[in-house]
């Protein structure tokens, strides 16, 4: 009997343990898939077997908002949790602020292990990606993440990456790829019972469209682009799959979405019958799929109409792991989500604002207020519940919403404005140090040109090399 007592203690000693154990955390995000690109919206050919689990386990959104309308402002968006204009990602290929606080410095300083895996985009260099080199002040490491195999922008089959600035060349699809290396990152921390924090951003499906023969599919004019999004698919699979493995399936959250709305002229529609597309502060480019799965913090799967956005990431995952406050850069753009994992919390009381080259749009609940050129006193106002294709203006009959939301919007740029001239930062003046690049081609840089005469054959650099 009492060895049988000491065995029940012992198990609920353990269990104790793994119940205390700080949740495991992975960061996933294409590059340019639209809303309506996932299977479980019914697209009438691209199939998402293993994202569709990730869902039917955990929490969808069904408005989930990346924080920009483009790659590297919507990054910026998620590492700080703060409109991108805030940290001076105004647009394509702009370097962040160095005196940002950033989620992967907030968990590095928390215990985490940290990793970076794929897509970086945040250093200053415009192009199609290259290896980051190790001399570069803006680099993955710089801004909390200890591992990193990264390039600078959008990377397809056969990549040469960047592993904490040692170039190494692979072989095979680009999601395929970094997730492989992402799960030796994860494997090696699990084993080890290291909390770890991953991000892996995915080059999928940004052009030019490279997929691999056996994973084409649907129109002809579309077919390697889907065939991008099937393979990243299949690469979520290899992920949960080694979660399971390694014994942290149950306490690793794991949030996916996209970096933008989706892209023209691929058939069928990118954005699931929204308006706009990458670019634009429509709902089309700006509204993406939304998944967060964590079978510990997260026992009541559902689909959720709560308006939520990457700006959202970093407040909730400090939440989370019981950070501190001061983990954040203030002013904050987004709010914890943390409450909504247990149940519905009913109308969001912070509204999710937007400013993007000199574009901005407000998503308060069901109202959006947009206009196309800030400080011109032009706005137009939709009902999304009512209108999601946002055709009607409906400002003349709702003044009162129309005005609240032209003042909350008025407030919020002010406070960008004063963001943009440095006064976020009591610190050093860190870019005195290093500064800041202006948005300039890798092509254009004396430091890339040793590797020319060897990358000129490179489908993916020849036309920029002759």
């Amino acid at each position: 009997m009492k060895s049988i007592i000491f065995i029940l203690l012992i198990a609920l000693a353990s269990f104790a343990r793994t119940e205390n154990q700080p949740a495991n955390i992975i960061l996933i995000m294409t590059d340019d898939q639209g809303w309506g690109q996932m299977g479980y919206y019914d697209h009438p050919v691209l199939k998402t077997p293993n994202l569709d689990a990730m869902a039917a386990n955990g929490l969808r959104f069904d408005r989930f908002y990346a924080g920009a309308p483009v790659c590297s402002p919507a990054r910026a968006t998620v590492l700080t949790g703060r409109s991108n204009d805030r940290t001076g990602v105004l647009d394509h290929g702009y370097a962040m602020h160095r005196q940002e606080k950033t989620i992967a410095q907030a968990f590095e300083q928390a215990g985490y292990a940290t990793g970076h895996f794929g897509k970086w985009h945040l250093n200053g260099i415009k192009g199609p990606g290259v290896p980051i080199l190790k001399t570069d002040s803006y680099h993955p490491g710089i801004f909390g993440f200890s591992d990193w195999l990264s390039v600078t922008n959008f990377f397809d089959l056969n990549p040469i990456m960047s592993r904490n600035g040692k170039f190494e060349e692979f072989k095979g699809d680009s999601s395929e790829i970094i997730v492989n290396e992402a799960v030796k990152f994860i494997g090696a921390n699990a084993k080890v019972k290291q909390p770890f924090l991953a991000v892996i951003w995915y080059a999928t499906p940004h052009r030019p469209f490279m997929a691999l023969p056996g994973d084409k599919i649907g129109p002809q004019s579309s077919a390697h682009h889907h065939g991008e999004l099937a393979a990243m698919d299949r690469s979520i699979g290899t992920l949960r799959k080694a979660l399971r493995e390694f014994g942290v399936s149950d306490n690793t959250l794991l949030w996916f979405n996209s970096d933008n709305g989706g892209l023209p002229r691929i058939k069928p529609s990118s954005v699931g019958g929204l308006r706009g597309y990458k670019g634009s502060l429509l709902e089309g480019g700006v509204r993406v799929p939304g998944i967060i799965e964590w079978p510990r913090g997260i026992v009541n799967p559902r689909i959720t109409k709560y308006p939520a956005s990457t700006m959202d990431i970093f407040p909730t995952l400090v939440d989370v792991a019981g950070l501190p406050k001061g983990a954040l850069q203030q002013p904050q753009d987004g709010i914890s989500l943390y409450p909504l994992f247990s149940k519905e919390i009913g109308a969001r009381k912070q509204p999710i604002p937007f400013q993007y080259n000199r574009r901005g749009a407000l998503v308060d609940n069901q109202w959006k207020l947009i206009t196309d050129k800030v400080g011109s006193q032009k706005f137009l106002l939709y009902n999304l519940e009512a209108d999601k294709r946002e055709t009607a203006d409906v400002a003349a009959a709702n003044p009162e919403v129309f005005n609240r939301l032209i003042k909350t919007f008025e407030a919020f740029h002010k406070s960008v404005e004063s963001s943009a001239a440095g006064k976020d930062y009591p610190q050093e003046n860190l870019e005195a140090k290093y500064p800041k690049p202006s948005p300039r081609f890798w092509t254009e840089m004396e430091v890339y040109t040793p590797y020319f005469e060897k990358w000129q054959n490179r489908p993916e650099y020849s036309k920029w090399l002759k």
